[in-house]
């Protein structure tokens, strides 16, 4: 008896994934273990691929997947995850945030390196004694 559905590469194709995710999936408990067909293939229907398409867009907006694992039981517990989702969203941007300006404090440091070794005539003949001058005697600007 054959099962109405796609295997696992037919999905692995039409979410642009590698057939080895959807195991995983599988194997963590992300989505239940498909149906098999009589010759032991795996068979998603659609509600299956629809929640491998969920997992994959929450990955992509940078959600764990422990929290997609939270997200889904309380949507299968009959509650709406939105309100768990915003607070995660929350977390993130505030992570993001922290992120950037650490990102510019850098920035600012590489450039006012880059903007000070111009000025030196020859930057393989400065202070032997050390190992990078660059990088051991540069005065930062915010420092």
């Amino acid at each position: 008896m054959e099962l109405n559905g796609k295997q696992i590469g037919a999905v692995a194709v039409e979410l642009g994934v590698n057939p080895k995710t959807i195991r995983y999936y599988e194997g963590i408990g992300l989505i239940p273990a498909p149906r098999r067909s009589s010759g032991g293939y795996r068979v998603y229907n659609q509600s299956d691929i629809d929640r491998i398409s969920f997992i994959l867009r929450a990955r992509s907006l940078d959600f764990s997947l422990e929290n997609i694992s939270d997200i889904l039981t309380l949507r299968q517990s009959g509650k709406a995850p939105c309100s768990y989702v915003l607070n995660l969203i929350e977390k993130e941007i505030s992570a993001i945030d922290k992120k950037i300006l650490s990102f510019n404090r850098l920035r600012n440091e590489l450039t006012d390196i880059r903007n000070q070794a111009a000025s030196f005539p020859e930057l393989e003949n400065i202070d032997r004694g050390c190992t990078c001058h660059l990088i051991e005697n540069i005065v930062f600007g915010d420092s």
